[in-house]
């Protein structure tokens, strides 16, 4: 609860006791005052609790900004790894496919025909 909340209650209370205190009086004047009161105090507690609920929402928006942050730089950090070691499994592969030229042919050889015998069953 904050300030504007309690005051806005303590005022549209307020406001109720004049109203009644002029209802048994018979007078109008406190009355009158004390419709305004219930009034003006029932909508500064109608601002005050918006006023919570906004304060909520931008900590929940700003927990919620650090938290993606986080997991974002997580994230990145990770990809980074794992292009790192596909880079450095990349350039082993060529290596060592640069120096054995034939078990390279060999095996892309093996691999098409493997491929072509496996497509020409579903046929």
């Amino acid at each position: 609860m904050n300030r504007d909340q309690i005051e806005g209650g303590l005022r549209h209370i307020k406001g109720r006791g004049q109203t009644a205190f002029g209802a048994v009086t018979g007078r109008v004047r406190p009355q009158a005052e004390g419709a305004l009161n219930q009034v003006v105090g029932g909508a500064q507690y109608a601002y005050g609790r918006g006023r919570r609920v906004a304060e909520e929402l931008t900590h929940d928006g700003a927990a919620l900004a650090h938290q993606i942050e986080t997991r974002g730089r997580h994230a990145y950090a990770r990809g980074r790894e794992v292009y790192d070691e596909a880079h450095h499994r990349g350039r082993a592969a060529l290596r060592r496919a640069e120096s054995h030229p034939t078990e390279t042919v060999l095996a892309v050889a093996g691999l098409a025909f493997l491929a072509g015998w496996l497509l020409k069953g579903r046929r």
